[in-house]
C-alpha cells in the first residue's frame, strides 16, 4: 500500500474513520460557537444593520454549516495530511510542509474570516482591512504555494515510484 493510500486510510476504516471523526466533532463545536450560536459569545456583539430575514436566515445557516464542516475538514488535514503532500515530494519536504499548510488555511481560515466579519462594525475600515490582509493575502499566498506544488510534483519524473 503507497504512503498517501495508508494517510487516507484505504484498506482500513480506521484510517478513514479518524478523518471523519476529527471532521464532524470541530466541526459541530465550529458551528456552535459561531457569533449566533450558543457558544459564540466569545466573539463578541452581532454588528449592527441589516439583518437576513426569512430564507436568507437559512441559507446564512446552510453556509455556517458549510463552513464549520469544512474547517473541521481543514484542521484533520493540518493533523493527518502530511503524509499525503510528503509522498508527493519526498526529496523537498519543505515545500510538502509548506503546501500542506497551504492547504489546511485554504479550509480552515472561512469559518474565523466570516465570523469575523458578521462581528465587526461597518464603519470600522482598520478591522476590515485586517480581516481582508488577514484571510485574503494569506489565502493568495497559499493558492501560490498549492499551485507551485502542483506544477512541480506534476513533472514527468517527478513523482516517486510506487
Amino acid at each position: 500500500m503507497s504512503t498517501d493510500s495508508k494517510a487516507l486510510g484505504k484498506g482500513t476504516s480506521a484510517g478513514w474513520v479518524k478523518w471523519l471523526v476529527v471532521t464532524l466533532v470541530l466541526g459541530v463545536l465550529a458551528f456552535l460557537a459561531s457569533p449566533n450560536a450558543p457558544l459564540g459569545g466569545f466573539w463578541g456583539a452581532q454588528a449592527e444593520g441589516a439583518a437576513p430575514t426569512g430564507v436568507q436566515t437559512l441559507l446564512f445557516m446552510i453556509l455556517g454549516a458549510i463552513q464549520s464542516l469544512v474547517f473541521g475538514l481543514g484542521i484533520a488535514f493540518l493533523i493527518f495530511g502530511f503524509s499525503l503532500t510528503g509522498a508527493r515530494m519526498p526529496a523537498n519536504l519543505g515545500w510538502a510542509r509548506a503546501a500542506h499548510f497551504a492547504i489546511a488555511w485554504s479550509l480552515f481560515s472561512w469559518w474565523p474570516h466570516s465570523n469575523f466579519h458578521q462581528t465587526l462594525v461597518p464603519d470600522n475600515i482598520s478591522g476590515l482591512l485586517a480581516i481582508e490582509y488577514g484571510f485574503h493575502v494569506t489565502l493568495i499566498l497559499a493558492g501560490l504555494i498549492v499551485a507551485y506544488f502542483f506544477v512541480t510534483t506534476m513533472r514527468p519524473g517527478a513523482m516517486p515510484s510506487q
